[in-house]
C-alpha cells in the first residue's frame, strides 16, 4: 500500500508541477481556469480509480435538464 500511495502522490505532484509551469510561462494564461481544470482532472482521475469500489461513474460532460 505504501508504494501505491507514493505513486499516486508522485503523479499528483507532477500534474500540479506541469500546471504551475504552464501558468508561469504563458503570457496569456487564465490562472483561475487552469486551476479549475487541474482540479477537475484530478477529481475525475480519482473518481475513475474509485469507481470499482463505489459503483459510481464519472462524467466530465455536465448534464443539463431539457425541461423548461
Amino acid at each position: 500500500m505504501n508504494e501505491l500511495t507514493q505513486g499516486i502522490i508522485t503523479i499528483a505532484v507532477a500534474i500540479i508541477g506541469v500546471a504551475t509551469l504552464a501558468v508561469i510561462v504563458s503570457k496569456q494564461s487564465n490562472t483561475a481556469n487552469v486551476i479549475g481544470a487541474g482540479g477537475s482532472a484530478f477529481s475525475g482521475a480519482l473518481s475513475t480509480a474509485l469507481s470499482p469500489i463505489t459503483g459510481q461513474s464519472f462524467s466530465s460532460i455536465p448534464s443539463y435538464s431539457t425541461i423548461p
